[in-house]
Order: C-alpha cells, then structure tokens, then sequence
C-alpha cells in the first residue's frame, strides 16, 4: 500500500492529531479511521466519468503511535471498478497539504 506515514508520536501528539481528524474530517466506521474526501476539482478523469460512485475519499488510520494517509482513492459506493487507483499528482499535493497544515496546527515534532 502506498502510504504516508508520520510515526514515533507521542501520546499527547496522538491525541492531538485524532482530535484535529475528528474536527477536520469524517469519521470512518472503525474508531481511528478517518476518511479525506477529495473536492471534485481534483478528481481524475475516471473518477469523474463516474460521479454515481462517489464520494471519492482517502483513509487516514491512527494507530497507538502513528497515523496513516493512504494513496488510494476509494470510493463510497463501489470496490472494482477502474475509478479506484492511487493519487494522482494533485491529488498526493492535496494530502501533503492537510498533512502539513494539521502538523503545523498541533505543533507535532515527531
């Protein structure tokens, strides 16, 4: 899986980056998973031909002493199909974006 992964954080940078997360983003169905839904400016061009399987967003995972941004782009309603593929460039940009603002916002130095 491609993934960012920022790690060796430490409890209270954990539960700062799950409380940005949770004012941030929506919750996934799972406790520690997020979900970053991609405005529909930056979607690529299958998953634009196929709006009727979106929303189209990216997981976030935290974990115990890191948190995950995975690079694929899933969809809400639909798990074969070609719209599901990793970032593309803007899409990757985006993330390092939110990335960058929530360490900056919750001082994170891990």
């Amino acid at each position: 899986m491609r993934q960012i992964v920022i790690d060796e954080l430490s409890p209270m940078e954990r539960d700062n980056i799950d409380s940005y997360l949770r004012r941030s983003i929506k919750q996934g169905p799972m406790v520690g998973l997020y979900w970053i839904e991609l405005p529909a400016d930056l979607l690529s061009e299958a998953q634009q031909g196929h709006e009727e399987h979106g929303p189209f967003y990216m997981a976030v995972e935290v974990t115990s002493y890191a948190v995950k941004f995975e690079l694929l782009v899933r969809s809400q309603s639909n798990l074969h199909c070609s719209c599901i593929a990793h970032a593309t460039a803007v899409q990757r940009q985006f993330i390092l974006d939110f990335i960058d603002r929530m360490v900056s916002e919750e001082m994170i130095a891990a």
